[in-house]
């Protein structure tokens, strides 16, 4: 199986660019990050965005592996985030999102337990 669906989203959020990202969603569709409340429609999601990517200084994820079955895609990535003060940490995340007719994503998930972000520099192991 090709990574080709998952590269081409991972292509666009790595840009770092709320508006960017939103262009790839349905104008109704859904984002939930983490435990996070979900947001609902582009601007909702757009704003959430960022509003997370005010917290850190960039991110670049890195495709482990994809599974596509009918409109639904699970990836499972490396993502490396640069913290504020510049340093760098690595967590796993999992995605997954499901693609209307029009190819426009109509719901996504990002499942990361994203503690060693904030926590204080030291405590953890940075890449």
């Amino acid at each position: 199986m090709s990574d080709d669906a998952a590269r081409r989203v991972f292509d666009v959020v790595d840009t770092f660019d709320p508006d960017e990202f939103v262009k790839l969603l349905a104008e109704d569709a859904t984002l939930r990050f983490g435990n996070a409340a979900p947001n609902k429609g582009r601007e909702a999601i757009a704003a959430g965005l960022r509003g997370f990517f005010s917290t850190i200084g960039g991110l670049r994820h890195r495709i482990v592996r994809t599974w596509e079955t009918g409109a639904d895609v699970v990836a499972e990535t490396e993502v490396t985030y640069t913290r504020l003060d510049g340093g760098e940490t690595g967590v796993v995340a999992v995605s997954i999102w499901t693609v209307g007719d029009d190819g426009l994503i109509t719901d996504y998930r990002v499942f990361v337990d994203l503690a060693p972000l904030y926590a204080p520099q030291g405590s953890v192991v940075t890449t």
